[in-house]
Protein backbone atom coordinates (compact mmCIF):
# COMPACT_ATOMS: atom_id res chain seq x y z
CA UNK A 1 0.00 0.00 0.00
CA UNK A 2 2.85 2.50 0.72
CA UNK A 3 4.80 2.08 -2.85
CA UNK A 4 0.78 2.62 -4.34
CA UNK A 5 0.63 5.93 -1.94
CA UNK A 6 4.07 6.62 -3.01
CA UNK A 7 3.55 6.70 -6.73
CA UNK A 8 -0.08 8.05 -6.60
CA UNK A 9 1.84 10.94 -4.81
CA UNK A 10 4.42 11.67 -7.09
CA UNK A 11 1.87 11.30 -10.02
CA UNK A 12 -0.05 14.18 -7.79
CA UNK A 13 3.22 16.25 -7.62
CA UNK A 14 3.87 15.42 -11.46
CA UNK A 15 0.57 17.06 -12.75
CA UNK A 16 1.07 20.22 -11.27
CA UNK A 17 2.91 20.92 -14.53
CA UNK A 18 -0.21 20.37 -16.61
CA UNK A 19 -0.58 24.11 -15.72
CA UNK A 20 1.81 25.15 -18.39
CA UNK A 21 -0.83 25.29 -21.03
CA UNK A 22 -2.59 27.39 -19.25
CA UNK A 23 0.85 29.47 -18.73
CA UNK A 24 1.89 29.45 -22.68
CA UNK A 25 -1.37 29.88 -23.78
CA UNK A 26 -1.88 32.87 -22.01
CA UNK A 27 1.61 33.93 -22.81
CA UNK A 28 0.81 33.80 -26.18
CA UNK A 29 -2.02 35.17 -25.96
CA UNK A 30 -0.36 38.34 -24.14
CA UNK A 31 1.76 38.19 -27.29
CA UNK A 32 -1.06 38.79 -29.93
CA UNK A 33 -2.74 41.26 -27.74
CA UNK A 34 0.85 43.44 -27.57
CA UNK A 35 1.08 43.07 -31.56
CA UNK A 36 -2.53 43.60 -31.92
CA UNK A 37 -2.77 46.92 -29.41
CA UNK A 38 0.31 47.98 -31.34
CA UNK A 39 -0.85 47.64 -34.98
CA UNK A 40 -3.99 48.96 -34.06
CA UNK A 41 -1.97 52.51 -32.61
CA UNK A 42 0.02 52.53 -35.88
CA UNK A 43 -3.42 52.70 -38.20
CA UNK A 44 -4.19 55.95 -36.09
CA UNK A 45 -1.04 57.37 -36.32
CA UNK A 46 -0.95 56.60 -40.62
CA UNK A 47 -4.29 58.02 -40.58
CA UNK A 48 -3.30 60.94 -38.34
CA UNK A 49 -0.72 61.63 -40.61
CA UNK A 50 -2.61 61.00 -43.86
CA UNK A 51 -5.60 63.76 -42.46
CA UNK A 52 -3.20 66.66 -41.94
CA UNK A 53 -1.02 65.79 -45.14
CA UNK A 54 -4.30 66.19 -47.04
CA UNK A 55 -4.29 62.28 -48.02
CA UNK A 56 -7.97 61.53 -46.66
CA UNK A 57 -10.87 63.15 -46.34
CA UNK A 58 -12.58 60.94 -43.35
CA UNK A 59 -12.05 63.53 -39.90
CA UNK A 60 -9.79 61.74 -37.78
CA UNK A 61 -11.54 63.46 -34.54
CA UNK A 62 -14.12 60.88 -35.04
CA UNK A 63 -12.56 58.50 -34.06
CA UNK A 64 -8.35 59.18 -32.75
CA UNK A 65 -9.47 59.25 -29.42
CA UNK A 66 -11.61 56.03 -29.07
CA UNK A 67 -9.33 53.92 -30.97
CA UNK A 68 -6.69 54.25 -28.90
CA UNK A 69 -8.74 54.32 -26.05
CA UNK A 70 -9.39 50.42 -27.49
CA UNK A 71 -5.47 50.24 -28.26
CA UNK A 72 -4.94 50.57 -24.30
CA UNK A 73 -7.37 48.50 -23.34
CA UNK A 74 -6.26 45.80 -25.27
CA UNK A 75 -2.79 46.31 -23.30
CA UNK A 76 -4.25 45.64 -19.94
CA UNK A 77 -5.75 42.77 -20.99
CA UNK A 78 -1.83 41.63 -22.52
CA UNK A 79 -1.01 42.41 -19.03
CA UNK A 80 -3.08 40.40 -17.53
CA UNK A 81 -2.72 37.66 -19.37
CA UNK A 82 1.62 37.96 -18.42
CA UNK A 83 0.82 38.38 -15.05
CA UNK A 84 -1.79 35.54 -15.18
CA UNK A 85 0.70 33.38 -16.65
CA UNK A 86 4.00 34.27 -14.35
CA UNK A 87 2.01 33.95 -11.41
CA UNK A 88 0.13 30.45 -12.30
CA UNK A 89 4.09 29.51 -13.50
CA UNK A 90 5.60 30.70 -9.95
CA UNK A 91 2.85 29.45 -8.00
CA UNK A 92 2.60 26.13 -9.34
CA UNK A 93 6.22 25.33 -11.02
CA UNK A 94 8.65 27.10 -9.76
CA UNK A 95 9.92 30.83 -8.69
CA UNK A 96 11.37 32.77 -11.52
CA UNK A 97 14.77 33.42 -10.57
CA UNK A 98 14.95 36.98 -12.34
CA UNK A 99 11.71 37.78 -10.43
CA UNK A 100 13.03 36.72 -7.17
CA UNK A 101 16.57 38.78 -7.87
CA UNK A 102 14.11 41.70 -8.82
CA UNK A 103 12.47 42.60 -5.42
CA UNK A 104 9.16 42.17 -4.07
CA UNK A 105 7.48 44.55 -5.39
CA UNK A 106 7.58 43.44 -9.18
CA UNK A 107 4.24 42.37 -10.26
CA UNK A 108 5.91 39.16 -11.03
CA UNK A 109 6.40 38.27 -8.23
CA UNK A 110 3.51 36.68 -7.06
CA UNK A 111 3.17 34.79 -3.40
CA UNK A 112 0.04 33.53 -2.91
CA UNK A 113 -2.98 32.50 -5.08
CA UNK A 114 -4.81 35.29 -3.39
CA UNK A 115 -1.85 37.82 -4.53
CA UNK A 116 -1.94 36.82 -8.33
CA UNK A 117 -6.30 37.54 -8.11
CA UNK A 118 -5.71 40.88 -6.80
CA UNK A 119 -3.12 42.28 -8.96
CA UNK A 120 -5.04 40.65 -11.95
CA UNK A 121 -8.61 41.91 -10.72
CA UNK A 122 -7.01 45.66 -9.61
CA UNK A 123 -5.79 45.42 -13.75
CA UNK A 124 -9.32 44.17 -15.13
CA UNK A 125 -11.35 46.70 -13.23
CA UNK A 126 -8.69 49.54 -14.92
CA UNK A 127 -9.86 47.96 -18.47
CA UNK A 128 -13.60 48.55 -17.19
CA UNK A 129 -12.91 51.96 -16.73
CA UNK A 130 -11.15 52.43 -19.82
CA UNK A 131 -13.80 50.72 -21.80
CA UNK A 132 -16.52 52.73 -20.10
CA UNK A 133 -14.75 56.13 -21.11
CA UNK A 134 -14.49 54.89 -24.73
CA UNK A 135 -18.43 54.41 -24.45
CA UNK A 136 -18.84 57.53 -23.03
CA UNK A 137 -17.10 59.40 -25.51
CA UNK A 138 -19.18 58.38 -27.99
CA UNK A 139 -22.29 59.38 -25.82
CA UNK A 140 -25.30 61.05 -27.01
CA UNK A 141 -27.38 63.25 -24.43
CA UNK A 142 -30.78 63.10 -25.56
CA UNK A 143 -32.94 64.03 -22.47
CA UNK A 144 -30.87 65.77 -19.25
CA UNK A 145 -31.91 62.15 -17.34
CA UNK A 146 -28.80 60.59 -19.82
CA UNK A 147 -26.40 63.09 -18.27
CA UNK A 148 -27.67 61.82 -14.39
CA UNK A 149 -26.78 58.27 -15.32
CA UNK A 150 -23.63 59.18 -16.84
CA UNK A 151 -23.08 61.65 -13.59
CA UNK A 152 -23.88 58.23 -11.50
CA UNK A 153 -21.96 55.84 -13.42
CA UNK A 154 -18.95 57.87 -13.12
CA UNK A 155 -19.57 58.09 -9.51
CA UNK A 156 -20.08 54.01 -8.92
CA UNK A 157 -16.77 53.84 -10.78
CA UNK A 158 -15.22 56.75 -8.27
CA UNK A 159 -16.42 54.89 -5.42
CA UNK A 160 -15.53 51.22 -6.77
CA UNK A 161 -11.55 52.48 -7.24
CA UNK A 162 -11.80 54.15 -3.19
CA UNK A 163 -12.69 50.71 -1.95
CA UNK A 164 -10.07 48.78 -4.00
CA UNK A 165 -8.01 50.96 -2.68
CA UNK A 166 -9.26 51.32 0.80
CA UNK A 167 -8.71 47.35 0.72
CA UNK A 168 -5.61 47.58 -0.48
CA UNK A 169 -4.57 49.51 2.24
CA UNK A 170 -6.12 47.52 4.97
CA UNK A 171 -3.76 44.53 2.84
CA UNK A 172 -0.99 46.27 3.20
CA UNK A 173 -0.91 47.64 6.82
CA UNK A 174 -1.84 43.98 7.83
CA UNK A 175 1.30 42.90 6.41
CA UNK A 176 3.10 45.16 8.56
CA UNK A 177 2.06 44.06 11.69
Amino acid sequence: MKKIEYYFEQFLWKSRFLVLIAVVSSLIGSLVLFVVGTLDIFKVGISAVNYYLGRSEQDIHEFIVTDIILAIDIYLVAVVLLMFGAGVYRLFVSPIDQSEESGIAHPFNIQTFDELKDKIVRVVILAVIIEFFRAVVDIQFITPLDAIYLALSVLALAASVYLMNMNQGKKTEGGKK
